[in-house]
């Protein structure tokens, strides 16, 4: 795994670039009329309309096709074609709604980064509704991730029993620039810590009728009481880890609790996160390290080392590098590719 490239799970192949179709000529000898029907996909078919290639919008191939007036048109490079791909991925319909699980137990490893991270992407390229949920008892930061909007955690929502439209939700929520909500965990200690499964499941039958996208970003225990809702409840798993030993035994400790305990189905087809160090500052053979979370899991995604998400301040995504912005659209296309399997299950409603 040199660099920061694609999940490492082949779904993602680019695509080739798109060439010139052939034009019609105009051949004396040919005949002018059809003798008899040809096979065919009918009126409704977009093939009878010639693929027209749009204009490049960066580089020198935008340069070539202006100064040219459109005459050469070069289309897009490979990586816009990719990177277009991504995003068709990533805006893949939700039928109801998605919840993502994103876990670690050894904290610093960048999993509430992730959470913030992924959601901003799924509300940047969405046009529906994306929230974050901190189901952290030990006094969560993902709320410091954003701009507080307001001091209202999960705790005035679950006391909240005028919740009967979007608006009423909304006024316990901040919103990021991205359009990413979240609803923060309690600040209080004493109460933080009695945020149990029960709380747990009310807040996500309440959230689920207003949101299409639901990340939880867990704490860094698999015994605490609201985790049995976040997993049962969970359609996806988001394993964030390091590439260091002892961040890579937690992860792979955190899949062998999950194998025993019933969540198989999560193991199989979680997605781990490797928060990428500076570089040069890790001896791990990265590449070996991918391979064996592999073995496992249906993917993983390398998030680069990046100052803004270093700073631990609010996220803003016009401020991550070009390769940080990417690698979370790709970890956000993989994870949607998982959306078409999502059902209504039983004991949400």
């Amino acid at each position: 795994m040199a660099g920061y490239g694609p999940p490492l799970n082949q779904h993602h192949a680019a695509p080739p670039a798109p060439g010139y179709r052939p034009e019609f000529q105009n051949n004396r000898s040919a005949p002018t009329g059809f003798s008899s029907a040809q096979p065919g996909d009918g009126l409704e078919s977009a093939a009878l309309l010639r693929r027209a290639r749009r204009a490049p919008r960066s580089g020198w191939r935008r340069t070539v096709h202006r100064i040219t007036g459109g005459r050469v048109n070069p289309g897009e490079s490979q990586q816009t074609v990719y990177y277009d791909d991504l995003v068709r991925q990533a805006n893949a319909p939700v039928r109801g709604d998605f919840r993502i699980a994103v876990l670690s137990l050894k904290g610093g490893v960048g999993k509430t980064t992730t959470t913030v991270g992924l959601g901003s992407t799924f509300a940047s390229l969405r046009g529906d509704r994306i929230i974050a949920v901190d189901a952290n008892p030990d006094l969560g930061t993902l709320s410091q991730r954003v701009q507080v909007q307001t001091p209202s955690t999960v705790r005035d929502l679950l006391l909240d029993k005028a919740i009967y439209r979007y608006s009423d939700v909304r006024r316990h929520t901040s919103q990021s620039s991205s359009r990413l909500e979240v609803l923060a965990s309690e600040r209080d200690p004493a109460t933080a810590e009695t945020f149990n499964e029960q709380d747990y499941r009310t807040v996500m039958k309440t959230l689920q009728r207003y949101y299409n996208i639901i990340l939880t970003d867990c704490g860094t225990g698999l015994s605490h009481s609201a985790m049995n809702g976040v997993l049962d409840l969970a359609q996806s798993l988001i394993l964030v880890s390091t590439p260091a030993l002892d961040g890579a035994r937690s992860a792979s400790a955190t899949l062998d609790w999950l194998q025993t305990h019933g969540y198989q189905h999560l193991v199989s087809r979680a997605v781990v996160v490797l928060s990428g160090p500076r570089k040069d500052s890790t001896k791990i053979d990265v590449d070996q390290l991918a391979q064996h979370f592999l073995a496992r899991t249906r993917a993983v995604q390398i998030i680069p080392y990046d100052d803004h998400l270093a700073e631990g301040a609010e996220v803003d995504l016009e401020l991550l590098d070009k390769a940080t912005r990417r690698a979370f659209v790709e970890l956000a296309a993989t994870v949607a590719e998982d959306f078409a399997l999502a059902s209504d299950e039983p004991g949400l409603h």
